[in-house]
């Protein structure tokens, strides 16, 4: 049996939309992987150009992978992080293999110091670090005896000049940014929580708790792994902002509030958890005369559909300023909802607060069931209330 139950409004429409959006994805990943075939092919051209005449034998290798390096990485902040990273391990390494041979001499003895240093001394941060460093002690040993000099500052040179070619180019020429893979994870994620508030609404409103219970708390606990996703392109989407060259022209680089958004959804999602453990736990209660009334589930049930409503509002396209949609009902809809819910659940507080100090409540033995499905939906719809939902 199929858990969720289609939303208002569903159509074909939206699958053909749906179906678009996925064609949109698949180009800007097409897109995406021609603009970095175009800067890599800059960066290493470049670096080449530059270090070929000042190179031994016209060869700057070291220099293209450096830079090939830099100009990969996900966002100019990584490509600057990683690039003085490359030139520290390539220096350390260096300088191990000009002691080692000065007191070993490149043989067999200074190939053994080296990796034991490398691998005992050196960096723990990543096991990459020790290895890059050993690396090129190594390759730096091998060529010490025909050219002692040479074999230490041109490696230094090589890494220097294409680390800075790598990182100009990735800083000007289209940095990446993820704006839109943050902006989609977080709507996906008040999509999802919001069909689950309204399904539970919905379930309760049709008298099928104990049937849908252990579902709800399935897609209730799920709910982690999308969180963790996109709390990952969010914290992406912010490392990409940093030393952006494209934000003095991005508009959007202005107004983000992608962090606060995925925070506020985070502390939802604390709540529906705990609202679908309650149902659940309940709905499988031994005691009969702790269940709870039908009359508090129904008026619930009502509360949990605004609530869904409320935080699908994260996940509609915010309108443009100055645009129509700004004052239309697309704006105004699941602000309205929030309104009513919040009303509602502070009207129903007070008068099951009321049932309770007279001892006429229904179901008293279900009394903390009560408590905590109302301070959880209380604290859902303050958490949105807080952000302001549309």
């Amino acid at each position: 049996m199929q858990d969720s139950i289609a939303l208002p409004g569903y159509s074909l429409a939206k699958v053909a939309g749906s179906a678009r959006l996925l064609t949109q994805r698949l180009r800007g990943k097409r897109g995406g992987q021609v603009v970095y075939g175009v800067k890599t092919l800059a960066a290493t051209t470049l670096a080449w150009g530059v270090l070929a005449p000042w190179t031994p034998g016209g060869h700057p290798y070291l220099a293209v992978t450096t830079a090939l390096l830099a100009v990969n990485a996900s966002t100019v902040y990584r490509s600057v992080t990683q690039a003085a990273q490359n030139v520290v391990a390539r220096v350390a390494g260096l300088v191990l293999a000009l002691v080692t041979a000065r007191l070993l001499g490149p043989a067999a003895g200074g190939v053994v110091v080296i990796a034991v240093i490398a691998v005992v001394a050196g960096p723990r941060r990543t096991t990459d670090d020790r290895v890059q460093i050993a690396s090129t002690a190594l390759i730096a040993l091998a060529t010490s005896a025909a050219d002692p000099v040479g074999s230490f500052v041109s490696p230094v040179l090589q890494t220097l000049v294409g680390a800075a070619v790598g990182v100009a180019v990735n800083a000007l020429v289209l940095p990446p940014l993820y704006l839109d893979e943050s902006d989609a994870a977080v709507r996906g994620l008040a999509h999802g929580m919001g069909a689950l508030l309204h399904d539970m609404g919905t379930g309760l409103s049709e008298r099928r708790l104990t049937a849908k219970a252990p579902a709800w708390l399935h897609r209730a606990r799920d709910l982690e792994d999308s969180l963790t996703s996109a709390q990952e392109e969010v914290q992406r989407a912010d490392e990409s902002l940093r030393w952006n060259t494209r934000c003095a022209a991005h508009a959007r680089c202005k107004d983000l509030t992608y962090g606060e958004a995925f925070g506020a959804l985070r502390g939802v999602s604390i709540q529906v958890r705990g609202i679908a453990r309650t149902l659940a736990d309940n709905a499988h209660n031994d005691h009969a005369d702790h269940h709870l009334g039908q009359q508090f589930l129904d008026r619930y049930a009502k509360t949990l559909r605004l609530a869904g409503v409320a935080v699908q509002g994260f996940a509609d396209p915010r309108p443009v300023a100055g645009s129509s949609e700004v004052a239309g009902s697309s704006e105004t809809a699941p602000r309205g909802e929030l309104s009513e819910a919040i009303d509602d659940a502070l009207a129903w507080h007070d008068a099951m607060t009321d049932l309770i100090g007279r001892g006429t409540l229904t179901k008293p033995g279900a009394w903390y069931v009560y408590g905590s499905l109302m301070t959880d939906v209380e604290r859902l719809l303050a958490d949105l209330d807080h952000m302001g939902v549309h």
